[in-house]
């Protein structure tokens, strides 16, 4: 499912244009955009929260090379669905 597939599907069950959804929902992908690259988490009750985890600093080797390099430390964004919404997606596969 795109972008475009869930602003038709929001403006076909809400009966708002699909201008004013797509805003809305670009809209709400920066607000969370923002608030990860700020550090802060975002959570969003019955379908998960959306999380910056740390990652620490490694070694890594180039095999192509053989050479070794050193990866820092580094922030990634990461989502941890919740459980209701885990149990609803296990349930629909049955």
């Amino acid at each position: 499912m795109t972008k475009a597939d869930i602003v038709n599907e929001v403006s076909k069950k809400t009966g708002i244009e699909k201008v004013v959804v797509q805003k809305a929902i670009e809209s709400s992908m920066e607000a969370i955009k923002k608030a990860l690259k700020e550090g802060n988490n975002v959570y969003l009750r019955g379908f998960g929260s959306f999380v910056v985890k740390e990652r620490a600093e490694k070694t890594a080797r180039n095999i192509a090379k053989n050479t070794t390099i050193i990866i820092p430390a580094h922030n990634v964004p990461a989502f941890k669905p919740a459980k209701t919404f885990i149990s609803v997606v296990k349930n629909n596969n049955k």
